[in-house]
């Protein structure tokens, strides 16, 4: 497994609420590209277009409950992804969202009260194995879930396939 460090540190670029559904992350009317990395060209392209202007490579998207809601398709998780965003912090994740999320090799972060203790702009560090997360702006720590040590292990090799290619090349 490459060395890579399971703490991560960024800025927020946005903070959104509650049952953002795949729908809102990646329209449906997109399905046909099946080319990954021009999923990113739509992201939140009807609900929230300035977030997809204003995402810069390992910047985090927070949110509330339910995140990932909807369709099971993984274009949604693709495209933040092929976004560059560092990671997605919500409160909760539809279980399909997470798994494509942590395949895919994009962080996905359980915090309930993320959402609440955060604001764009503020700066992140996250710490995946232990299930930190620390507010350097405001200097406060939110509580978050840490990450099962299988799914650290495939965030640390780049996702699912690395992994996979790396384990059977042996």
């Amino acid at each position: 497994m490459p060395d890579r460090s399971l703490k991560l540190r960024g800025r927020v670029c946005a903070v959104l609420g509650d049952n953002i559904d795949t729908d809102i992350i990646y329209p449906g009317r997109y399905l046909n590209i099946t080319d990954r990395e021009k999923t990113a060209e739509h992201l939140f392209e009807l609900a929230y277009p300035e977030i997809r202007l204003a995402l810069q490579p390992g910047e985090f998207v927070v949110a509330g409950r339910n995140f990932g809601c909807g369709s099971s398709r993984e274009q949604a998780a693709a495209a933040l992804k092929y976004a560059r965003a560092g990671a997605v912090i919500a409160a909760s994740f539809a279980r399909i969202f997470f798994r494509n999320e942590i395949n895919l090799g994009l962080p996905a972060v359980v915090a309930p009260q993320a959402a609440l203790a955060c604001a764009a702009g503020d700066k992140l560090e996250l710490d995946l194995a232990e299930g930190r997360i620390c507010n350097l702006t405001r200097n406060e720590w939110i509580e978050a879930a840490p990450l099962d040590p299988r799914a650290v292990e495939l965030l640390a090799a780049g996702g699912l396939i690395p992994y996979l290619k790396r384990k059977y090349a042996a």
